[in-house]
Formats: structure tokens, C-alpha cells, sequence
């Protein structure tokens, strides 16, 4: 059956969607102090979330924030953060790729790791509707905006973050992304990879280099990785 798109698979996904945006608006909130705290305005914390709505890029991104920004670094770390992106896509495009062209962008530039792993145990259960990609995405984009308004308001009144612990946002994000989810020794491979090479960068290149080196690197040592084949079903 051909996939299809109407706005009561687009409640449904929103409504499924929902329970796991709660813990997004912790992450977004962590987001707004840190980005208050490197120096961008209340104004700009927002509408990076609003037009980027990447976490793991846009807190890249403020190791990168400066009187002046690498422009060219700050790319370079984005496209290799989000580079995961092409495979998430290619493996739901036998999915969409009947939907009218507007859908289908609709589709993608709404998915994110978490209602897109929801969209792929539908698509492999069978399901029709796509909803989960769209409803979805714009439950986890509110919750992501109103966590980083909450980020705003609570960092813009602190002067000194290191009181509270905020000093150390960026970092806790990180471990939270390395342990959480499914325990996979494999994945200390990429992780390792990645760690070993931006403390070389710190030490060896220039500043702010760590965060790109790190990311090419373990992303590069990701894709070596041998691909597992999933068991036939008994």
C-alpha cells in the first residue's frame, strides 16, 4: 500500500509524539542558558532553534561563537554532525517517495532522530499513513522552541553560572547523548575516535579546530563500522 498524508495521521503522530517532547524541552531549555551565556541575544538563542531545530549542531556551534565566527568551520561541523541525515532519508524513501513533492519535503525537513525512528517502526510494521513525521516533528519543534524560551528567561538572569552548575550544560549534553538509548559497545569506537582526535586538535591546532577535527573524525569512524545484519525473524 502507497504511503499517504492527511491531517488525522498528523494528530496521531502529535499526540504519540507528545510524551517523548517533555524531555525535549529539558535539552532545549539546557540550549537557551548556554546560548544566553556564550552571548547571543534572547532573539537570536530563538530563532537559531526555530530555522536550525538541531540540537546536537546547535550546541556544536556555540563552541564556535565568538567576536568572530569560522564560518567555514562552523559549516563543516553542522554537515558532519547532521550528516546521519542522508542515511535516515535514504532509508525511508521508499516510504515517501509517492507523496507529492511539497509532502515529502514536509516529510524531512520535520525529521529529527526521535519521530524518525518512530516513522521507520511503522514503515516496517506496514503502515500507510506517514503522519508520524510531520505530527511528530512539530511536537518535538514546539517543545524544542519552548525549552530554549525557557533557557532564555532563566539564563538571561543569571550572572554567575558556575554557581549553578551551568558552566557545564555542553558537557552533560554530550555524556547524555553517549549513554543514552540502547547500550552498543560498538559505538565506543566512533566515540573514542572522536575524543582522542579533538584533544590532539586542542593541543596541535588552532582554536576551536577540536570541534570540527572531533566530529569528522568519529563521524569517519562511524561509517568504517561494519553495518549488522538484523536477524530473520523465527
Amino acid at each position: 500500500m502507497s504511503a499517504q498524508l492527511d491531517t488525522q495521521g498528523t494528530l496521531w503522530g502529535f499526540k504519540r509524539m507528545v510524551p517523548l517532547s517533555l524531555f525535549v524541552i529539558a535539552f532545549g531549555l539546557a540550549f537557551g542558558v548556554a546560548a544566553i551565556q556564550r552571548g547571543l541575544t534572547g532573539f537570536e538563542a530563538l530563532l537559531m532553534s526555530g530555522l536550525v531545530f538541531a540540537g546536537a549542531a546547535q550546541f556544536a556551534s556555540l563552541e564556535l561563537w565568538g567576536p568572530t565566527i569560522p564560518l567555514v568551520a562552523l559549516i563543516a561541523t553542522t554537515f558532519a554532525i547532521n550528516a546521519r541525515h542522508l542515511l535516515m532519508g535514504a532509508a525511508l524513501y521508499p516510504w515517501v517517495r509517492h507523496l507529492p513533492t511539497g509532502q515529502r519535503y514536509a516529510c524531512l525537513g520535520l525529521m529529527s532522530d526521535s519521530n524518525w525512528a518512530m516513522a521507520a517502526a511503522d514503515y516496517r510494521r506496514g503502515e500507510s499513513n506517514v503522519g508520524m513525521l510531520v505530527g511528530g516533528g512539530i511536537a518535538l519543534w514546539l517543545a524544542w522552541m519552548l525549552g530554549t524560551l525557557l533557557g532564555v528567561v532563566f539564563g538571561s538572569g543569571i550572572s554567575e553560572p558556575e554557581r549553578f552548575g551551568l558552566d557545564v550544560i555542553m558537557g552533560c549534553f554530550l555524556l547524555a547523548m553517549l549513554v543514552g538509548g540502547k547500550p552498543q559497545l560498538s559505538m565506543l569506537i566512533p566515540w573514542s575516535v572522536a575524543a582522542v582526535a579533538a584533544l590532539l586538535a586542542i593541543y596541535f591546532l588552532p582554536t576551536n579546530a577540536h570541534v570540527i577535527v572531533g566530529a569528522l573524525a568519529g563521524g569517519i569512524a562511524g561509517l568504517c563500522l561494519p553495518v549488522a545484519t538484523p536477524k530473520a525473524a523465527s
